[in-house]
């Protein structure tokens, strides 16, 4: 706990950025799922005790989840696939964009308690910022078409644009930050690439990013879509009511 408190001393400006973020990301979520609300007739309250509490079981079931991380061949060692958007999407689908955003925040906010931050929370970002790029679009169609055309078709963007985003953000930011934060020069990381996968041209940031983040990013969002599909009716009526029908 002292650790954590001593890296935001450390990193004020940096974290107020974090929090900017966040509360941008959850007003256009906001926003987004009322327009759905007024589009289908229906008014819902974004914040209500069992939401909340639902809120809390999933980013805390995602936060354990994000502990189990697993390597990929293609990638460099600090590129590791979890599944934490598993339980956040599941959640987002039942109950709105906004309440996936605060899953994601809740969720990283869990893991500093937890484990800290060894990035200076550049990582923690990273990990917030991707995830919403992946929830959100998919929430924002769901809430509109909650239909099974419309939860496929969800998924599929959610995905498409976390790889698009997710591979994009690494190249212009958080590559160069990760490079800056540890005085390592870019070249040294692009180099780690270049070493376990074939594709990756020698010194180039968009050919390691596209051979070992896109196929990432992508493995992740069509694996934790296609779990949701399968599971997600089943499981909503529990979910929002408590009750199995």
């Amino acid at each position: 706990m002292n650790g954590l408190f001593s890296s935001v001393a450390q990193n004020v400006s940096f974290v107020l950025e974090f929090i900017a973020v966040i509360v941008a990301l959850f007003v256009v979520a906001l926003l987004l799922e009322k327009a759905a609300q007024k589009k289908r007739g229906v008014k819902e309250p974004v914040f209500g005790t069992r939401k909340m509490a639902m809120v809390g079981m999933f980013s805390a079931i995602a936060m354990i989840l994000m502990l189990f991380e697993f390597p990929l061949p293609f990638a460099p060692s600090f590129y590791e696939l979890d599944f934490s958007e598993l339980p956040i999407l599941i959640g987002t689908f039942a109950f709105g964009p906004a309440a996936g955003v605060m899953m994601e925040f809740v969720k990283i906010l869990l893991k500093l308690f937890v484990k800290g931050t060894s990035t200076a929370f550049v990582g923690d970002l990273a990990n917030f910022v991707v995830g919403c790029s992946f929830i959100i679009p998919a929430s924002v169609v769901y809430a509109f078409r909650k239909t099974k055309k419309g939860a496929v078709g969800a998924c599929i963007l959610g995905t498409l644009v976390m790889t698009v985003f997710g591979t994009a953000f690494n190249a212009v930011y958080l590559l160069p930050a990760f490079s800056e934060l540890y005085g390592m020069p870019l070249s040294s990381i692009l180099e780690m690439g270049t070493a376990v996968n074939p594709f990756v041209t020698e010194g180039s940031i968009v050919s390691f990013v596209v051979a070992c983040v896109a196929p990432l990013n992508f493995i992740k969002g069509a694996s934790v879509s296609i779990i949701t599909l399968l599971i997600y009716k089943p499981l909503s009526p529990i979910i929002k009511t408590g009750h199995k029908m």
